[in-house]
């Protein structure tokens, strides 16, 4: 075979030096080259994390035993020796930026999982990096150096990464500046200054919230192929709230990284909460502030089966008692209410039965044909309360056959809602009221109501050193109240939980999150085939909400389990859906590449294959067939 001159830079020569030439034939193999190329560039150094960039086709040369022939690899080509772990800067949820060493060859989803094997993360499927938001500088803002934790010195992530009894990675022990460092990732930190969060970005409105999901990097892709570069800013975050497998005594960091983003998604209100709620929140964030400085994060019960079990405060199987089969409360009722209308209640007689709820017009006739009757069985249940405004609702998303039914179910005291609001909590993962978590279930729902009441305090718990309300409260609630009314306030919620752990406490701060009837919820501005005006799309862990633009309403929505098939036309940029029942939705993306689209659904789809018994193993092949576009095909 003839030989030719294949141009080559490399990285280690500085961007200035020309390319080495190096004498190829077409059927020398990758790592041939990379030999040729080591040897002319005369550098004694270990080179084996280093690998070929083709500049022109934007792609890694991976595979050493292909041939340039194989690759299509011609005289014209532009080759790059390179290394493939690089530096970055990383921003977790906490607020802390590292400086780590991150592989820039492999899949974005591979790529995190190093990183969180790195920090020592479980359960990395549930996170990914997308980009920050640009930062418009005023000409009088000085430039404040960012706060920089090195860790570059750390193991490659592909590498076995020794770790202590306590889980902490062992290199994280060498010195003491690494520990501080650990301890900083492991526990919840200050909040910040008030004029450093007035200048965190905050989303106004949906549109700004569906613009944050444009910036997600593509899991299939690497880093250098998506334009991130050497010490480039990326943020890690969860993009997935299905929150699998939680332990406190092995996911010190996972859970204070998931509380610091809970925390920063309610005071910059990229999701909302009632008044009540958010001083339940503040008086869980100035406790979990106080016990950080002097107590570790320690587990508090000896083993969590999965989410429900570790956030719903922990549920408790009892072998023993049991309630009745039957309950039957009077309640009111409201069906498909709007937004921005009034929700009127009508007076019913209900009776709850294994997961079914059927109503009547009075007690006396109960023992007739019922109005209508209600499986709750996958449903969604969510509160809408206000102790003190002795408002005790139950929203519930009931699944029909042209999507989802929502309805109020209105209780007319605690204790009645309590014990409803348990009832509809089992019946929507198919468990009836003889099952043993039930009343478990309701003393957890009544000691969350315990929280929310304003209890007189006493005149020392009122002079409690001054506590900085504007890092516990969102920006609504500090315009509406001054420092001085909302002290007293948070002091009072503060009675109710001050004798929490740590652990306990962040969990309980996330059960209450995730009670909020819009958490979990992704939005991205499309456009449905056959509309003419934009809508958003807000997709959630089981399914796809169609709401509108204008008003805020929910149209329609669509559940998972009952989806058939899923369809991308990549050259037109539409994303077709299939429902049972003959139901097809089609629908181009405004604000975010479609793929994002494609992504949650599918990577939503991969979190529910997960069970126990493989909970070490990562299906990574299986995330690609249901994530990947048709390169991955």
């Amino acid at each position: 075979m003839a030989a030719w001159d294949l141009s080559v830079s490399v990285e280690e020569l500085g961007p200035d030096a020309p390319p080495l030439k190096i004498s190829v034939t077409s059927d020398l193999h990758i790592g041939g080259v990379i030999l040729k190329v080591v040897e002319k560039s005369q550098i004694k150094q270990d080179w084996s994390d280093h690998a070929l960039w083709w500049e022109q086709k934007q792609q890694w040369l991976l595979k050493p035993s292909w041939t340039l022939d194989k690759c299509g690899i011609h005289a014209d080509a532009r080759l790059c020796l390179t290394p493939q772990h690089k530096p970055l800067r990383l921003l977790l949820p906490s607020g802390v930026t590292l400086r780590l060493r991150a592989c820039f060859s492999s899949p974005v989803f591979r790529c995190v999982t190093g990183l969180c094997k790195l920090l020592n993360i479980r359960r990395p499927e549930e996170l990914s990096l997308l980009w920050p938001v640009e930062e418009k500088k005023k000409k009088k803002d000085k430039d404040v150096e960012e706060e920089l934790y090195d860790i570059t010195r750390a193991p490659l992530p592909s590498s076995i990464i020794p770790k202590l009894a306590n889980g902490m990675p062992a290199f994280f022990a060498e010195t003491p500046e690494t520990e501080a460092v650990y301890k900083m990732l492991a526990v919840s930190q200050p909040a910040p200054a008030p004029e450093t969060i007035a200048k965190l970005y905050r989303s106004t409105n949906i549109t700004e919230k569906a613009h944050i999901n444009s910036r997600w990097l593509d899991s299939s892709r690497s880093l250098l192929q998506q334009g991130v570069k050497e010490n480039d800013k990326l943020l890690l975050r969860f993009k997935y709230y299905t929150f699998h497998d939680i332990s406190p005594q092995a996911d010190a960091v996972r859970l204070t990284q998931l509380y610091e983003q809970a925390r920063w998604a309610i005071l910059l209100e990229e999701i909302e909460c009632t008044e009540e709620e958010m001083m339940v929140f503040a008086a869980l964030q100035y406790h979990i502030g106080k016990v950080s400085l002097t107590e570790q994060f320690v587990a508090s019960c000896p083993a969590m089966d999965d989410l429900d079990s570790a956030l719903q405060c922990l549920e408790v199987k009892m072998e023993g008692e049991s309630s009745a089969d039957d309950m039957l409360v009077s309640s009111m009722i409201y069906t498909q209410p709007k937004r921005l209308t009034l929700k009127g209640y009508k007076q019913y007689w209900f009776t709850f039965k294994d997961t079914t709820i059927s109503y009547f017009k009075s007690k006396e006739e109960s023992c007739k044909e019922p109005i209508q009757q209600m499986n709750l069985k996958g449903c969604e249940v969510a509160p809408d309360v206000s102790v003190a405004g002795q408002k005790f609702c139950i929203r519930l998303l009931i699944p029909g056959p042209e999507g989802m039914n929502e309805v109020y179910l209105r209780c007319e005291h605690e204790q009645q809602y309590s014990r409803w609001m348990a009832a509809c909590r089992l019946a929507s993962k198919g468990k009836t009221l003889a099952d043993s978590s039930f009343s478990s279930e309701v003393q957890s729902i009544q000691s969350f109501l315990a929280m929310q009441k304003t209890t007189p305090s006493t005149n020392a718990a009122q002079t409690d050193e001054s506590i900085n309300t504007h890092s516990l409260v969102s920006p609504r609630y500090q315009k509406k109240y001054k420092p001085k009314q909302l002290t007293p306030r948070i002091l009072e919620a503060y009675q109710n939980v001050a004798q929490l752990s740590l652990t306990d406490a962040i969990q309980k701060f996330l059960q209450i999150w995730q009670a909020l009837p819009d958490f979990g919820l992704s939005y991205i501005v499309v456009r449905f085939k056959g509309c003419r005006k934009d809508e958003v799309l807000g997709i959630a862990n089981n399914r796809l909400i169609r709401i509108d633009l204008s008003v805020g309403d929910v149209v329609k929505t669509w559940r998972y389990n009952t989806m058939r098939q899923w369809n991308v036309n990549w050259d037109i940029k539409q994303v077709a859906i299939e429902f049972d029942g003959n139901v097809n939705i089609a629908f181009s993306c405004v604000t975010a590449d479609c793929k994002i689209v494609h992504e949650y659904i599918g990577g939503y789809i991969f979190m529910s294959t997960r069970s126990r018994e493989q909970s070490n193993t990562l299906n990574e092949e299986l995330f690609h067939k249901l994530t990947g576009g048709h390169e991955a095909l």
